[in-house]
């Protein structure tokens, strides 16, 4: 009876833990998640794009001659007048090159002159027979060549002065230096710039619109624009709509008109344009919240929470089509309605048939 009972006691304990471990095993954790119901909302969207601050038309100036620069009239900054030279270069080959055509004009002029006596001289003697047609067809040839050279060189020293003039860089109207690119003694070639001159003192943002948002930008639409290097936000308002599509960027150029600018805004400074949208026809449409939509290989989803009890629920992963972005949230163009319920934090831990606790 003894031995029966030492065996009976441990039998009891093995027994109590298999249960104990069952418990365990079925409780589970549920974890909590936050939700929200889907509404209809007033349609109006704010759309931002990036662009660049620029003071008034930029012209880059350059030379049509090459060469070596002799002097630097102007700095960063300085204002000029019309006619003003900026640069000058090395002109000495230049005048050579000039004297050289000169030269070689009074040259032609001298050959001409005297193809033209002799073919004066083998005129009058063809008219007394003293030479035969052959002789007056070739002197009359040779005086029109002498001609023709003759005008080729005019030619010629026209274009050796305009290389000459073409060493001074002059301001083409009055503005403002905003770089100058170039040091004295250094080699520069033609079309290299140099110098870029900011006409006017209107500033304006460019930027590249996509082909989905550009047919609801209007010239005169009001804007605004904040520059976050300062901090501080001005009223804008779109001053030019490009009807054809930049190819470098796949976008359409805008050009919007800083209506208030400060000292402080600088050509070049980096600008965020906020453009808002009227909503739709109906004034209404149903949105989600930003923070509930996620992104997968198959395009942008939610997690829909379908209460299962008073505070537990299931999610389910549901992907639908957004469209604009609204001060509400995203635009919901199908796979969603009114009244039902989406997870709007943790998404990323989230799993497709979830149970979850309802908070």
């Amino acid at each position: 009876m003894f031995a029966d009972k030492r065996i009976f006691i441990p039998l009891i304990l093995i027994s109590l833990l298999i249960s104990c471990g069952d418990e365990q095993q079925v409780e589970e954790k549920i974890r909590p998640v936050r939700y929200a119901e889907i509404t209809m909302g007033g349609g109006a969207s704010t759309r931002v794009f990036s662009g660049t601050a620029k003071t008034g038309i930029e012209s880059k100036l350059s030379f049509k001659v090459g060469g070596t620069v002799k002097t630097v009239n102007v700095k960063v900054g300085d204002y000029v007048h019309k006619g003003d030279v900026l640069v000058e270069l090395d002109e000495t080959d230049y005048k050579v090159k000039l004297m050289e055509t000169e030269a070689r004009l009074r040259q032609a002029e001298s050959q001409a002159l005297n193809s033209r006596n002799n073919y004066e001289r083998v005129k009058s003697l063809y008219e007394t027979n003293s030479v035969s047609k052959s002789d007056l067809d070739g002197a009359r040839a040779q005086y029109e060549s002498a001609v023709a050279n003759v005008e080729g060189m005019k030619s010629a020293l026209d274009f050796a002065k305009h290389q000459l003039e073409y060493t001074q860089l002059l301001a083409p109207v009055s503005g403002s230096i905003a770089v100058s690119n170039i040091e004295i003694n250094e080699n520069v070639q033609p079309g290299q710039v140099v110098v870029i001159l900011v006409v006017g003192e209107n500033m304006e943002i460019e930027l590249g619109i996509p082909e989905n948002v550009i047919n609801r930008i209007k010239k005169g639409m009001n804007v605004r624009v904040d520059f976050p290097s300062l901090d501080d936000s001005f009223d804008g308002v779109v001053s030019e709509v490009s009807p054809s599509i930049d190819l470098n960027s796949s976008t359409y150029p805008v050009s919007i008109k800083v209506l208030n600018p400060t000292v402080a805004v600088k050509s070049g400074m980096a600008a965020n344009v906020s453009f808002s949208f009227k909503g739709n026809t109906s004034n209404e449409i149903i949105v989600v919240p930003v923070a509930a939509v996620g992104e997968d290989s198959e395009g942008r989803f939610v997690y829909l929470v379908e209460p299962d009890s008073a505070d537990i629920g299931v999610v389910k992963k549901h992907h639908i089509q957004i469209g604009e972005l609204t001060s509400e949230g995203f635009e919901v163009i199908s796979g969603l309605s009114v009244n039902q319920k989406v997870a709007t934090a943790g998404l990323q831990s989230l799993i497709d048939g979830q149970k979850v606790r309802i908070k």
